[in-house]
């Protein structure tokens, strides 16, 4: 059904005048974060234009990369909300031609006004959701992982287990647990957070951090009995085998996060970069973006087209009593280095 939805689109756009265009758009994304054979396919069906994938498993790594030549190597790349306002501060990034969007209308309207973006100058989202804790059901009890402690007290049981490797995800896990703000930068706080980091990484069943779909994957293969991950990477292995493993987010909280398409300031293909996100904003190809990662999906005009089994689940749309513990990582300016410095110290000792 996904593969006929995304050939009867190719048609309408063609139909509709859409210039074959041809050449390459160079995407700088996630690992396991789209269909990565079918959906440059059919964009290549619908527009002429060739599609090559490049990966990153975290923000870091990503903007890093981006400040050591990759300005002019890619034509659309995927950030996550708190490094936004870096992106921009820097110049990093092209300014949007909305003209160029006109599906841009399909974004719902909380994401139209984005703190760190109002009124998409740079960025148009992608998808949204959280992070919490995947887990193996034959070692561990639904009941087992209801709270963090279950990582952070020493006196738990967890089974082998994985940290997140990102700054800001894993310190303010770590500060909401302590009973502090997820944005904290009181000194004070973040040492606590950091002390606390520093002695479970220690403990023998911590087997350190791991990004991206890492700690996923060693769950899945048995490595691990435990890993805080994003949610859309445990539910595509939750939802097919829900008796050997599960997701929560824990009852002190955690992030919600959105990830948005944005243009790097010298890419080489900026035209078929708004073909791009204008493509992906097509009501049934962001569904079938959502079906495929089950994320949650910014683009309203897709929510028609989902999977009824993933809008009822609430590890990828959280209930209302999951989002009041919910917290977006803020930019902190001035502070960020007060950050930076407590994880090098939790990543030194």
């Amino acid at each position: 059904m996904k593969k006929v939805l995304f050939m009867v689109l190719s048609c309408l756009i063609l139909l509709s005048g859409s210039a074959w265009s041809g050449g390459e758009l160079k995407i700088f994304t996630w690992s396991e974060y789209m269909d990565e054979e079918t959906m440059p396919q059919e964009f290549e069906k619908a527009t002429g234009i060739k599609v090559s994938l490049d990966m990153y498993e975290s923000n870091e790594e990503m903007m890093a990369k981006l400040q050591a030549g990759g300005l002019g190597q890619y034509d659309i790349i995927i950030p996550s909300d708190y490094i936004m306002p870096s992106l921009i501060n820097l110049n990093l990034l092209t300014p949007l031609d909305h003209s160029k969007i006109p599906n841009l209308k399909n974004l719902g309207h909380k994401f139209q006004e984005a703190s760190f973006d109002p009124g998409n100058k740079y960025s148009v989202g992608w998808q949204w959701g959280t992070v919490g804790l995947m887990y193996n059901k034959a070692k561990l009890k639904d009941s087992d992982v209801a709270s963090w402690a279950i990582l952070f007290d020493p006196a738990k049981s967890p089974g082998a287990f994985y940290l997140i490797d990102s700054v800001r995800e894993m310190l303010g896990i770590a500060l909401v647990y302590l009973g502090y703000d997820f944005n904290s930068a009181v000194p004070k706080e973040l040492k606590e957070a950091s002390d606390l980091l520093i002695q479970t990484k220690k403990r023998k069943e911590c087997m350190g951090f791991k990004g991206g779909v890492g700690g996923k994957n060693d769950v899945i293969s048995g490595v691990a009995d435990a890993a805080i991950v994003y949610n859309g990477d445990a539910i595509q292995t939750v939802s097919k085998e829900p008796d050997k493993f599960g997701f929560l987010v824990p009852k002190e909280g955690s992030e919600i996060w959105i990830d948005s398409m944005c243009i790097p300031a010298k890419a080489p293909n900026v035209d078929a970069a708004h073909q791009w996100i204008n493509w992906v904003l097509e009501p049934e190809v962001g569904a079938s973006l959502s079906n495929y990662n089950q994320y949650a999906t910014p683009n309203d005009a897709a929510i028609p087209f989902l999977n009824k089994e993933d809008l009822e689940n609430p590890g990828i749309w959280p209930t209302p009593e999951i989002i009041k513990t919910l917290h977006f990582v803020k930019d902190l300016g001035k502070d960020n280095h007060i950050i930076d410095q407590a994880w090098t110290r939790v990543k030194s000792h």
